[in-house]
């Protein structure tokens, strides 16, 4: 080169002068050619892409047309440049070749860059990077040459200035092209249907790289709340429409390849190859490979996901940019004559290799989530179409819970893989980097720091699988006891049993509370095992290296090198378990999804839907051969005994079982009533229409042919009420109706009825079969095939086939079956009697079943969906007084000392590093020899006491979180005991529970890890601040600005993404729930041919769920650009100052400065997340307080007021003007009662419903305090006692009988107050002795949840057994409403008129001849007394008692 140039390439004008200059040969060779080269390389790639992808043409635009221009006038610029050196050729002036090369290649350069300009025009580019990356080139290149010819000033030159002012002019205008977007309207494809496109399809390059486009939603978010209609809608390419069929279509040329295969190699055994999915074995043949999903995967998502690899790769090698400029910018200071503009040019390079390397590692992220959301969007669309069309024998294998998980825990496993999968193979060339430049610098010493980590790996394995043992067992075990004692609060209160359940809680949560504190041990280890791995590597190196060779120095540049290269390392060793143990996770799920995948499918072609009539010929479905052919128009019944294959048959009939052979035709559509109703989760009228469209006067016939009318005046919102999952809020009979409704809607021509009328009463079935199915109903005319166990419609059908064992045994009409006396006429004999004593029950028996459906039923409902009201952002400014309580629980002095360790633990780390600095400037003085000892003794000692402070500092933490997690649930628990009964009756008992579970659960975990995290970035931000401007003080000046951005930066993302979050999680529920109900009706699904309106709606939800997790995503990335910019000013300030002070500084404490800079980008980062996490988890400890500081009941002792202890002696009971409501603000119930009981009266207590019976007895437990008025027992005013006093007293035998899971003795005795023998006794008068001496375990016999393992009948004599124990003056009974059985109720009332003869005694009767023989009868009328006198004189007297009597049959 030097040959085709005057003057040499020398460095003698460059480094070492005050104002350098670059030889003119090689400002024109290499700084021209650079951008030129550049654009060259990438145009091919570029071209070949841009031919794949078109997104339609733009029109030109003003702007397009200046660029053009601009090109062209740059272009004649070169040529005149060009010709201008020819001229001086002929003047004699003889130049160099390069003179003659160089314009006619810029030249060239500048017709392609035009070239790519109007391309991209035409493919819809709206901003390109590669055009973009070579102006910005071409002006870094052009300011060197502008510069040297303004300093040289000559004249002649003044021609070619134009060249480089028209380089720096032009690049303005393509960044600018970000600000004026041209709207694609004009484009050749039609606009998105999208209401709300995302702005990132319209985004420029800058815009992109930066994620700029995202701050609207920053903004939004912040000023307030979002909701789902300011989310964006999901780009084209991350739909379901377009991931799922392309993962589909590989996943198919997969089985494809894996078929071929099987037949390959069946093929030279068998003549005729065996149905797909048994794989033959012989001659020890191997099996035939699997179709792998992974492949398909790889080929579907592979491509876009290496674009991210690529990244990924480039920032590693960025990475280790920095490290040597700060070698270099380290041996600067010390150079003493260096001139100053290198060390600027230094400071202002580490700026933009650290900016770049953000720029880039965040488009490798924002990749790699993308590929995870995709993968996650196909997964879960493959599975959901998957288990559509999946046999039955193939269901049976998984559970549906089972498929759900596949779809939410095993998708989201690939999901979270795709961030780390890069690290695979990018720490380990991290790693060897590192390793290779540490060598360079400190030679095999290394070696000794190396070791020191890879020891450390297995030590933090083996803390994190202990700790994965301890798993919360006593969690689950205390949410299982809470929902059981809030479920039977009543009872508690009513027994005065809270203090006993309120240990067994407590007892438990200690159990919990030490798992937890041996957690949070191993966590302290843990953190620092983490914390002082660095430390300890760099001592065990240093150490070696100055040991091992008197002729080593340590000197500045090799520590403070070393320090930010072992930093560097920590990263990729501590991901490396992590990614392997998430590679193993993910394997188990890919295989899992594969099995799923690979079962069989049913065969569409197994029925024939073409000819005229509905035949099964010969049909073997997995029933022996059957013969059956029904003429169009008749109605078939299909009767048999249980078991015998009626359903099979229906199944066969639509195609879901598996054939052998023959062949099955249906002529026409077909509807089906399977024999569960399955019920969908949404209005009444949607399941109805089920997809068709509504037809106001067909819709109402259905439901008047389907008995639904009266059923809709019930339900509260008619036929738009929401119906819960599974139809929870309809009867069994409404649900089957409305499965039958469905069909008569759906006007087809085939009618497979599966038993549609055993769930309903008899004369609803006589009125369906008439309306609907009969001869005479809406369907004559159709094919009908009704599976039925109802005799007496048999003889109103056409056809009847009798089925025996899966055979057909007989078939003809009712009177040829008669006549033939085989198997039908047993049949019939063995029912009819049956059938006719039925018939005249179920009349009565309707008129029940709509009673028993009371409104109950869908308040139930409300607290299964029940949504918590979300915690309202105006409680934002509360947020410090939150953290207040949190630390008044954690102990205010507590907290202060967790501060001031932490603050203690930065300090050691900041000394062993300052000390580190002063042992590098030993170097300079060389009197190293002497004190090495001494500096590793000071340096290790620092870093142990820094490690050991981190320990203390981890368990004082965990300490305080725990005690503060015991204190919030003890108080919470507390309160919750003491509350009124009426805050249980308002509110659902869901929120309650959740209160206990989910929040406790976040206090006892997730708090504390955040806290521990938050600290722990908090203080080290804190101290790199510190350390930077120790060394140059100037820099406190800086600090101010990037302060306020990053807290302004800070509170836009707190905001957004807890938003995000907030619906992410809340658009995530529906997708499972709509799945599960999917798997559960796919043969109604498939029957009615609805499977891709299904699909459709689920690739809606999931489309609903990204979206709102998309711009999560995106909001990382938006801060992490952002807040790692804040690092990177960082940087520059801390190099730059370390430049201006160069002759104060010593090399040692510029390296600590800057190396403490490089470090602060990650902490920066991860505060912001912590303060997010830490903002949304606080939220659980205002919720907890909520709920631990409700209105509480009286208290349960009031010393002073104690009564005697045998009171009551007498059992006098006396209201005197007495009143009471349920709650402030609703009517009285009682309405001034005035009345007295003698003790040992019995008292009968009757009124109509609502007339305020139960109330009485509440207001003597005091469940409801007194309006007005007062009650006394023997002289002593009960609202003046405590209430465990009162309620201790007084015995109830409640209504509906309450036990609590545990031993049999706990539920008669919790305290345990009574010897075995009374026990015994209790359950010798309560006739449960039999039943319980005859169990194994006598009285520790365990009850299950609610008592289930006793009957009814059992659970209401427990009751009695627990009245006749306690046997107080008092006792209330609550009849229970409907007879639990007459058997029962007949012991309980003799055992109570043997047992309680001298007690005072009230009994709430339903059924009147209980209470014929009381001495006297209460009758209550609208919460007033209508009369109180003995049962004769009342009947005699002709009253409305005497009227009830009459009703009951009691009197004439």
């Amino acid at each position: 080169k030097v040959k085709h140039c005057t003057g040499t390439i020398g460095s003698n004008q460059t480094l070492h002068t005050d104002s350098p200059d670059l030889p003119e040969c090689f400002q024109l060779s290499v700084l021209s050619w650079l951008p030129c080269v550049y654009l060259w390389l990438a145009c091919p790639p570029y071209l070949f892409y841009l031919q794949r992808n078109n997104k339609g043409y733009i029109m030109m635009s003003i702007l397009n047309r200046v660029k053009t221009v601009f090109g062209l006038v740059l272009w004649i610029v070169c040529w005149t440049d060009l010709f201008g050196t020819f001229h001086e050729l002929q003047q004699g002036d003889s130049k160099p070749p390069i003179y003659f090369v160089t314009p006619l290649v810029v030249g060239m350069t500048m017709l392609l860059a035009l070239f790519l300009i109007q391309f991209e025009r035409l493919r819809g580019v709206q901003s390109s990077g590669i055009l973009f990356i070579f102006w910005f080139l071409s002006v870094l290149c052009a300011i060197v040459p502008f510069r040297s010819k303004i300093l040289q000033a000559e004249v002649k030159e003044m021609f070619k200035m134009y060249r480089c002012l028209y380089l720096p002019q032009l690049s303005p205008s393509f960044p600018s092209l970000k600000t004026w977007l041209p709207l694609p309207s004009s484009s050749s494809f039609p606009p998105s249907p999208s209401l709300n496109p995302c702005p990132q399809s319209t985004a420029g390059f800058l815009s992109t790289m930066t994620f700029w486009w995202f701050t609207s939603m920053a903004i939004k978010g912040y000023k307030n709340p979002l909701e789902a209609k300011d989310l964006w809608s999901l780009n084209k390419r991350d739909s379901s429409e377009v991931v799922v069929p392309k993962l589909l279509r590989e996943w198919e040329v997969e089985q494809a390849k894996a078929h071929s295969a099987v037949d390959q190699s069946t093929q030279a055994h068998f003549s005729k190859p065996p149905p797909a999915g048994e794989s033959n074995h012989v001659g020890g043949e191997s099996s035939p490979e699997e179709p792998s999903f992974l492949r398909s995967l790889i080929k579907a998502f592979g491509p876009y996901f290496l674009i991210g690899s690529a990244f990924k790769l480039l920032q590693d090698l960025i990475t280790f940019v920095n490290p040597q400029l700060l070698k270099l910018l380290i041996s600067f200071t010390k150079q003493k004559g260096a001139p100053t503009w290198w060390g600027y040019a230094l400071a202002f390079l580490m700026f933009f290799a650290a900016f770049l390397q953000t720029l880039i590692l965040h488009q490798h992220f924002q990749y790699c989530f993308v590929t995870g959301m995709r993968l996650r969007t196909s997964i879960i669309g493959a599975i959901y179409r998957k288990s559509l069309i999946i046999t039955n024998a193939a269901k049976r294998t998984s559970t549906v819970g089972e498929i759900v998980n596949l779809m939410s825990v095993d998708a989201q496993r690939f999901m979270d893989l795709t961030t780390f999968l890069n690290m695979l193979w990018s720490a380990p060339l991290q790693i060897i980097l590192a390793l290779y430049f540490l060598w360079q610098n400190l030679g095999p010493s290394v070696l000794a720091g190396v070791a020191v980590m890879i020891l450390l790996i297995p030590l933090n394995a083996a803390i994190a699988v202990r700790t994965r043992a301890y798993q919360m067992q006593y969690k689950d075990a205390r949410i299982k006891l809470m929902n059981e004692i809030l479920n039977g609060i009543k009872v508690l209160k009513l027994y005065a049993w809270e203090s006993s359940f309120k240990e067994k809680v407590l007892e438990i949560r200690q159990k919990e509370l030490n798992v937890l504190r041996k957690t949070a041990y191993l966590g302290a280890l843990s953190t620092m095992a983490w914390t002082s791995a660095p430390f300890l590597v760099a001592l065990t190196t240093f150490a070696v290296y100055v040991t091992v060779d008197k002729n080593n120095i340590l000197d500045a540049e090799k520590a403070f090198v070393s320090l930010s290269l072992f930093n560097i390392l920590r990263f990729p060793l501590n991901m490396l378990p992590q990614v392997i143990s998430s590679i193993v996770q993910a394997s188990v799920s890919l295989k899992r999804i594969q099995d799923f995948l690979s079962h069989d499918e049913l065969d569409p072609e197994s029925v024939n839907r073409t000819n005229t009539a509905t035949e099964c010929t010969d049909c073997v479905c997995v029933r022996p051969s059957i013969n059956l052919m029904v003429p169009q128009g008749s109605l078939l019944a299909v009767v048999g005994h249980v078991g015998c294959g009626k359903s099979s048959l229906v199944s066969a009939l639509l195609g879901e079982m598996e054939k052998m052979e023959g062949d099955i035709s249906i002529q026409g559509s077909v509807a089906y009533v399977p024999q569960q109703a399955w019920i969908q989760n949404a209005t009444l009228r949607d399941n109805i229409l089920f997809g068709k469209a509504y037809n106001e006067h067909k819709y109402h016939c259905c439901l008047d042919a389907c008995a639904l009318t009266q059923d809709l005046e019930v339900l509260p919102g008619g036929d738009l009420t929401e119906i819960g999952e599974k139809g929870i809020n309809l009867s069994g009979g409404q649900r089957q109706r409305v499965s039958l409704a469905r069909a008569l809607y759906n006007e087809a021509d085939v009618y497979l009825l599966d038993d549609p009328l055993s769930a309903v009463d008899a004369h609803v079935a006589k009125h369906i079969f008439d309306q609907v199915i009969g001869p005479e109903g809406a369907l004559q005319g159709k094919t009908r095939i009704l599976v039925t166990h109802g005799i007496s419609f048999l003889p109103q059908v056409d056809n009847i086939v009798v089925m025996v064992e899966g055979r057909v045994s007989e078939m003809g009409s009712y009177q040829e079956l008669l006549k033939q006396n085989g198997a039908f006429a047993e049949f019939l004999r063995n029912y009819s009697l049956e059938d006719i004593i039925e018939e005249d029950e179920a009349t009565e028996a309707l008129i029940d079943e709509e009673e028993n459906f009371p409104d109950d039923a869908l308040s139930n409902h409300t607290d299964m969906v029940d949504n918590e009201p979300v915690v309202n952002e105006a409680k934002r400014q509360f947020i410090s007084k939150v953290f207040w309580e949190y630390a008044k629980a954690v102990g205010p002095l507590l907290s202060l000392f967790i501060c001031f360790l932490y603050g203690c633990q930065s300090a050691a780390s900041i000394g062993a590093n300052v000390w580190l600095s002063q042992w590098t400037n030993d170097a300079a003085q060389n009197v190293t020899q002497e004190n090495v000892s001494m500096r590793v003794g000071v340096y290790a000692a620092l870093g142990m006491a820094q490690g050991l402070l981190v320990m203390v500092s981890s368990f004082t933490l965990a300490m305080g979180n725990i005690g503060a997690a015991r204190k919030l649930h003890y108080a919470l628990l507390d309160n919750k005991f003491h509350t009124p009964q009426s805050f249980f009756d308002t509110t659902p008992i869901g929120r309650v529970i959740n209160r206990f579970s989910k929040d406790i659960y976040v206090i006892d975990e997730a708090l504390p890890s955040t806290v521990l995290m938050f600290l722990g970035t908090f203080f080290s931000s804190l101290s790199t601040m510190i350390v930077i401007v120790a060394s140059t003080p100037i820099f406190a000046v800086v600090i101010a600005p990037l302060a306020f951005i990053y807290i302004f930066v800070q509170r836009f993302y707190v905001a957004t993404s807890r938003q995000l979050k907030r619906l992410e999680s809340v658009s995530r529920s529906p997708i499972y729930s709509h799945f599960s109900e999917t798997v559960t009706g796919s043969s109604v699904i498939r029957a009615y041919c609805r499977h891709d309106a299904f699909v459709l709606m689920s690739d809606m939800k999931v489309d609903d769920n990204q979206k709102s997790y998309y711009p999560g995503i995106v909001s990382n990335r938006w801060l992490g650009v952002r807040i790692e910019f804040i690092g990177n000013c960082i940087v520059l300030f801390a190099a730059l100052f370390a430049v201006i002070g160069k002759d104060k500084l010593n090399p040692g404490l510029v390296g600590l400065s800057v190396s403490y800079a490089l470090l602060v980008t990650m902490s920066l980062n991860w505060m912001v997340r912590m303060t997010s996490d830490l903002e949304s988890n606080i939220v659980a400890v205002e919720r907890v307080r909520e709920y631990s500081e409700t209105k509480t009941e009286a208290p349960w002792e009031v010393e002073d007021k104690k009564p005697s202890p045998d009171w009551p002696s007498q059992g006098n009971v006396e209201f005197s003007d007495y009143s009471v409501r349920y709650r402030e603000g609703l009517e009285l119930v009682l309405k001034n009662l005035t009345l007295s009981v003698k003790g040992g009266e019995k008292i009968g207590i009757v009124g109509r419903t609502g007339a305020g019976k139960s109330s009485m007895t509440l207001c003597l437990f005091r469940l409801l305090e007194a309006a007005g008025g007062e009650i006394t027992i023997d002289g002593v005013k009960i609202s003046e006692i405590g209430l465990h006093d009162l309620r201790s007293k007084l015995t109830i035998i409640p209504q509906e009988p309450v036990l609590f899971s545990g031993s049999l003795r706990m539920n008669l005795d919790p305290f345990e107050r009574y010897s075995d023998g009374e026990i015994w006794k209790a359950l010798e008068l309560s006739h449960l002795n039999k039943f319980v001496s005859n169990q194994p375990a006598k009285l520790e016999l365990e009850c299950s949840e609610g008592g289930e393992n006793l009957s009814v009948g059992q659970r209401q004599l427990v009751c009695l057994a627990r009245a006749l124990l306690r046997k107080t003056r008092i006792l209330i009974l609550d009849e229970a409403t409907a007879a639990i059985d007459l058997e029962t109720d007949d012991l309980i009332q003799s055992t109570i008129r043997t047992q309680f003869e001298d007690c005072t005694v009230f009994t709430i009767a339903h059924r009147l001849n209980t209470i014929m023989d009381y001495t006297r009868v209460l009758v209550l009328d609208k919460g007033q007394i209508a009369e109180f006198d003995t049962p004769t004189n009342l009947l005699f007297r002709r009253g409305i008692f005497y009227g009830m009597a009459k009703d009951a049959g009691l009197a004439q």
